[in-house]
């Protein structure tokens, strides 16, 4: 199925068409929905992020500066409480390993 992508370079509108399995659309769909973002906002930001290449990094203000930089940070406005939702998923993961 073919999906077209619109996205501005700061000159023009630039439209492509991207051909996708009905499957990978909607899992794209879903995420961008559960992100608060169109389908092709989502896509065209999954594209550039993918086109840098950025120093690892090496301690957390630069894992932090990196979040802010990828605006993920707050971008689960589903999840109130981050370290509560961390701690639920280390049991989940840790309940799973005992299976």
């Amino acid at each position: 199925m073919g999906y077209t992508l619109g996205a501005t370079d700061g000159r023009s509108n630039v439209g492509v068409v991207v051909n996708l399995p009905k499957e990978l659309e909607d899992e794209l769909s879903e995420e961008a929905s559960r992100s608060g973002m169109s389908l092709s906002e989502y896509i065209s930001r999954i594209l550039a992020s993918g086109r840098t290449v950025a120093a690892r990094p090496e301690n957390g203000s630069q894992l932090v500066e990196f979040w802010r930089s990828e605006d993920l940070i707050g971008s689960r406005p589903d999840i109130g409480d981050g370290a509560a939702r961390a701690r639920e998923l280390r049991r989940e993961v840790e309940r799973r390993g005992r299976k």
